[in-house]
């Protein structure tokens, strides 16, 4: 990774919208950005048999470095550009979380349904291993869940400071909380946590209520990084 120059947020910087458009399977090719994921639909389906969801939001770069040989070659393509992508919408108790569910859904997702979301997260085989680990939990279909996974992503704006221009570059887990809050409205420091690995900022996650209003969530947030000094690697 290049040299990065040191983050200071400006909290009353505008913000900016990430689309990450994947190339899978005929998909158009991604770009790096900050732009909001195109807006969800008008209601969303509402699940049951859990507390709130986890939205998690990868930098993928991050796990193109980490993972190395082991990352997905489709998702860590060098024309891919991609920054923060849908790790998965993870249903959670206040206490732990439920994991593959029975479901009278099929445990693959067919590419007919799943290709319509490549814009958010970025290979099918990423999306049908969400669907049987997390989405079977989730008390909804697979159309259903796919559907509120996009509204989750389009609720969250992500910061101008992970636009292109501004790295690659370092800041601290609360730095990156802090300018997560000041771009999205009702989210508050309980709301949201950083993971970070060998250094870098791995990934943010989000608490939401199963309408997708922004909630605390104690177990979540305690676990979450507060080191300083991450790397934010550049996409490409």
């Amino acid at each position: 990774m290049t040299t990065g120059h040191r983050l200071r947020i400006l909290l009353a910087l505008p913000v900016l919208a990430l689309a990450a458009a994947c190339s899978d399977q005929g998909a158009p090719p991604a770009r790096a950005g900050t732009e909001a994921a195109v807006a969800g639909t008008t209601s969303v389906p509402l699940g049951s048999g859990f507390d709130f969801y986890v939205l998690a939001l990868s930098w993928s770069p991050a796990y193109c470095l980490i993972e190395g040989d082991r990352a997905n070659k489709q998702q860590c393509a060098e024309e891919r550009d991609l920054g923060f992508v849908v790790h998965g919408l993870w249903p959670q108790f206040e206490s732990g979380y439920p994991e593959f569910c029975p479901s009278r859904e099929p445990d693959r997702v067919p590419a007919s349904l799943g290709r319509a979301y490549l814009d958010v997260v970025p290979t099918m085989g990423l999306i049908g291993h969400q669907w049987r680990k997390h989405g079977s939990c989730s008390g909804l279909s697979q159309a259903d869940y796919l559907r509120a996974l996009r509204a989750a992503r389009a609720r969250v704006t992500i910061p101008a400071a992970f636009a292109p221009e501004r790295l690659p570059a370092e800041i601290d887990a609360l730095e990156a909380e802090d300018a997560f809050i000041a771009a999205n409205p009702g989210m508050k420091r309980d709301t949201i946590a950083v993971r970070c690995e060998r250094g870098y900022l791995r990934e943010i996650r989000i608490c939401m209520t199963p309408s997708l209003d922004y909630r605390a969530c104690g177990e979540v947030d305690r676990a979450g990084c507060k080191i300083d000094n991450l790397s934010v690697p550049e996409p490409g």
